[in-house]
């Protein structure tokens, strides 16, 4: 059976959703690097950060932080990706503001070149003469993604070199997820 995969987003439509802020230093001052959560590779984290609720509403067990997108997990959501992707995640438990249960920052700490280009409905790159040169190669914008599965290899979890934004996540993982009954994160198949 070929294995599936899916971008796992959160869900807007989420009745009453709660929004988080950008994450903190037990002091306040805002992480200096919001995007270190996206980039797809391991992150040194040597404090609990805390989230401040920037739009109070109903808790989730998937969401984002801030405007780096940083993702953000129940302790539910994270025991599955603790039990069934333990190489390809980094967990980091944080306090969000006015919840007494735990949260996790999520790190998907595997990159991976597997975007299908001619599968794709379009993709757009950055160019050695654009005004982000040093980009070149990367993706400007994506729609409709398709992966090359067998790029993929034994991974479970995992960012996409030249784009990402997607957390990619295998069927096992989507399947368990939802067995879970999780609350915030849809799937859409790539």
């Amino acid at each position: 059976m070929t294995r599936r995969f899916f971008d796992l987003n959160i869900d807007v439509y989420v009745q009453g959703r709660w929004y988080l802020a950008a994450p903190t230093h037990s002091s306040g001052q805002e992480i200096d690097d919001i995007w270190q959560f996206s980039g797809g590779h391991p992150v040194a984290l040597h404090e609990r950060l805390r989230i401040p609720i920037y739009r109070p509403g109903r808790p989730l067990d998937f969401t984002t932080a801030g405007a780096g997108r940083t993702p953000v997990l129940s302790a539910g959501a994270a025991s599955v990706f603790r039990e069934l992707a333990p190489n390809d995640i980094q967990l980091f438990e944080v306090e969000v503001e006015g919840q007494s249960e735990p949260y996790f920052i999520f790190n998907a700490a595997r990159r991976i070149r597997c975007i299908d280009d001619a599968a794709c409905e379009e993709v757009q790159l950055y160019t050695a003469e654009g005004v982000q040169a040093h980009r070149a190669g990367e993706c400007r914008a994506v729609y409709g993604l398709r992966i090359d599965k067998p790029k993929v290899g034994d991974a479970r979890v995992f960012r996409l070199w030249g784009w990402s934004p997607p957390i990619i996540v295998d069927d096992e993982i989507k399947d368990a997820l939802e067995r879970s009954g999780i609350v915030g994160g849809q799937f859409d198949e790539v």
